[in-house]
Formats: structure tokens, sequence, C-alpha cells
């Protein structure tokens, strides 16, 4: 009786102190979180980019005597919120993406004001093209992180500069316009739903909870377990040293590839090799984050159009997510000018690369207050260089921009950067817009239709 007490206290004792998490992904062969950041480790001592990739993150064009804020805001669930809104055209905001703003309409110049005096919360939203609608029913809230204000005197007018992350997501319910022409929304603040472990219920957890046990406590627990449970295939795997977290597969009507779909720690896994074909590394602190803040990620670095964009933000769970991020990889294999008339083959996805300490893709805003999102590439065709090159507010420091446009259609596509001293690598290197690509097949066709394929 003494050992057996001594062998349930074990058991306990391994239960809640193990991180079951982090063994999931060593069992079904997923690399650890240490493993991950040491590969990705050395890809960012990739020889051909010597170049400082948390300049553009700092937005330093926007001035560095932002004043900070502290202090962080977090609304609750499924409740009902009035919003100051601000729509954007060409952006969709992505819960942990950086938004930097330049304002100088006045109405929208008070209304930041306001918030910065109360919460530094206001929602983003998409601004459609169409007449019928305005802006999207589906939209992120913002808040403030920094900014500062400065006065013209020569238009008796003051600006706002300021930077912004990405919090939680909404549906809006109504919108008025004040007064003062600002929009204002009756909000729901979208929940994040977990669909929880697959298999949960089939799976067998009086086995389950001793994979985390030492191999001595096991073949010691072996003489004291029926035959039943000590001659099970689960059993005999953990003693062997192979504990396969989808064995229980084998007790139910479904083979395992199915539970494997949902499983968010094989979906991250999938994704990360499917990021090497597009030649981007993911940085090492979105390794540690969880399956919602990677699916996050992958949505804010992913080059699609709005309508597809915004169905991301509008899926209410990571696993979905994950399933329809990791759909797109596969299929798309080529960026497209986005005039359907011209249809221009531009970027391959080989040539894709991280800019940025963000991500390949990156928000920032031009003197004039436009915010664009762009995806940096090693190398591009089809585009024509329109005047003269200049470092004016340039977003990557240390390199002139010149404006690019599509040799088919002429639409402004981004622009072409080059190195001002010869040691920066790379020498040259393309933003473009993600509002002027359209992610497509190689074989030009693309279905509109599309389904999420695991």
């Amino acid at each position: 009786m003494e050992d057996e007490r001594r062998i349930i206290s074990l058991v306990e004792y391994h239960i809640h102190d193990e991180d079951s998490e982090s063994s999931d992904r060593e069992d079904v062969g997923i690399s650890s979180d240490s493993e991950i950041m040491a590969k990705g480790d050395k890809k960012e001592k990739n020889p051909n980019i010597s170049y400082d990739t948390s300049l553009p993150a700092q937005h330093t064009y926007l001035g560095n005597d932002l004043e900070e804020l502290s202090g962080r805001t977090l609304l609750d669930d499924d409740s009902c919120q009035s919003l100051p809104l601000l729509p954007l055209p060409g952006v969709v905001l992505i819960p942990g993406q950086t938004l930097p703003l330049q304002l100088f309409e006045p109405s929208a110049v008070s209304m930041v004001k306001r918030i910065i005096e109360k919460d530094r919360t206001l929602g983003i939203v998409n601004q459609h093209q169409t007449p019928s609608v305005d802006v999207a029913c589906i939209g992120t809230t913002a808040e403030i992180r920094s900014y500062i204000e400065r006065a013209d005197e020569d238009i008796r007018l003051s600006t706002i500069r300021l930077k912004a992350e990405g919090r939680q997501r909404f549906q809006i319910i109504e919108t008025r316009r004040q007064i003062d022409g600002v929009l204002m929304g009756k909000v729901r603040i979208l929940p994040e739903i977990s669909m929880g472990e697959p298999g949960e219920g089939a799976r067998l957890h009086c086995l389950d909870r001793f994979k985390t046990l030492p191999l001595p406590i096991l073949e010691h627990m072996k003489v004291k377990m029926q035959d039943s449970i000590a001659n099970s295939t689960l059993f005999k795997s953990l003693i062997k040293g192979k504990y396969d977290k989808f064995d229980f597969a084998n007790y139910t009507r479904w083979p395992r590839w199915v539970y494997q779909q949902y499983d968010a720690h094989l979906l991250v896994q999938r994704i990360k090799q499917e990021l090497e074909k597009w030649n981007c590394s993911v940085p090492a602190d979105k390794v540690a984050k969880t399956p919602v803040d990677f699916s996050y990620w992958v949505a804010a670095n992913l080059p699609l159009d709005d309508y597809k964009r915004l169905f991301l933000l509008g899926l209410n769970s990571d696993i979905q997510r994950l399933r329809c991020e990791l759909s797109m990889l596969e299929r798309y294999t080529v960026l497209c000018c986005r005039i359907s008339s011209c249809n221009k083959d531009i970027i391959n996805r080989c040539d894709v690369f991280s800019m940025s300490l963000e991500g390949p893709q990156g928000t920032y805003v031009n003197p004039s207050g436009y915010v664009h999102e762009i995806v940096t590439s090693y190398k591009a065709c089809g585009l024509l260089l329109q005047n003269r090159s200049s470092i004016e507010q340039s977003w990557f420091p240390g390199y002139a921009w010149t404006i690019a446009s599509c040799s088919g259609c002429g639409s402004h596509m981004g622009w072409k950067f080059t190195a001002t001293k010869r040691k920066l690598q790379p020498q040259q290197f393309w933003g473009l817009c993600r509002a002027a690509l359209r992610p497509a097949l190689r074989s030009g066709y693309e279905d509109e239709q599309w389904k999420p394929s695991f």
C-alpha cells in the first residue's frame, strides 16, 4: 500500500509540474521553442542582410520625440461598447499589428486628443470604395501607445503623429455621424473561442496522464496495474519511450488524420514549414506566443486582398484561422497586379523576405497621412521606375526610395529601395503595396470560392 501511495503522489507531481503543451509538441516530432528560436537566429544571420531590421519597426520618420503612454486597456468579451471609428482605405488592422498614423483633419485631431485623455482606444475599420457600403462590419480596436502633437502656425492647425497597436476584434452593430464629423459605432467585442484538444472525449485519460513519468516509475507501475491496462498499445508505447498523442484514434471510428486537422500545435508547425518556401522566417519573439497570437501574426503578414483578410479577421477560432492560412500558403505561389484586366506576375513567393522584425509585411504612413501596407521582396518583374530617388521620410533608414508602377496597366505598385551606403545588404529591394497585389496560382487560375484544405 505504501508503494502505491508513493506512485500516485509521483503521478500527481508530474502531471501538475510538467508543461504538457511542450511535451505534446515533442511527442509528435514538432520542434521545441528553443530549437525553433535557434533556427530563427540562424536565419537572422543571413549574410544577405546586414541591415538593422529593428529600424523599420521603430517608425523613426514620425520623429524621435513621441510621448510614450503607459497602461493598457482590455475590453470584456461579448460586451457592447461605444467607440469612435476611423475608416482607412486599403487597411485591415490585425490584433498585434503596429499602426502608424499622421492626422491632419481637425475633427480627427480633436477626436484623438479626447481619446488620449480617456482610454486611448479607438476602432479601425476598412473603408470600402463602393458607394453602398462605407465601412466593413468587422474591425479591430487600436490602442494608442505613443504620440506627439505639432502646431502649424502658418495655417493655425495642429497635427498629430502617433503609433497604435491592434488589440481586439469587434463587430459593428450600428453607426452614427456626430455633429463634429466623427463616426461613432456601437460595437460588440468578439471573443476568441477555444475548440479544445482534438479527441478530448475519446482519449484514454487514465493512461494519457502517465505520459510525463520517467521510465523507471512506469516499469514499476506495470507490475501494479491490471493486465488490460498494462498490455494496452498506449502503455506499451510509454514503456518504449514513444508516446503518440494521436494513439486514441485507434479506439474511435475516425482515422488519426482527421484529428490532426484540428491540432493547433501541428498546424503551427506546418505553417512554419510553408513559410520557409516563402523565404520567411518567424521572428524569435513570435515563437513563444500562443497559437492565437501566431495566427494573428500570419494573418498580418500574408499579402491577401481586403476580402480574404476580413474573412480571417471574422473567424472566432484560432484553429479555423490557422487552417485557412495553411490552405492559402499552400495554394498561392505568385503575387500579381490586382487589376483584373492586367493580371501581370509581379513577385514570386520565394523572393519575399523580412526587412523588418515585424515580418515580411509592414504598415507605414506617408507625409500626406495615407497608410500603406507593403510587402518586401528581393526581386520583382514587370515594373517601371518613375521620377528620381529620394531619402525624405524613408521608411527604411539608410535607403532611398523610387516610385514603381506596373508596366502593363500603369497603376502604382510601390517603391524600389536602394542603399545609400555600400556596406548595407541588401543593396536594393522592393516594397510593394498589399492593396496593389493579388495572390494567385502560377497557372493564373484562382478559385474565389476556396475552402481550407489539409
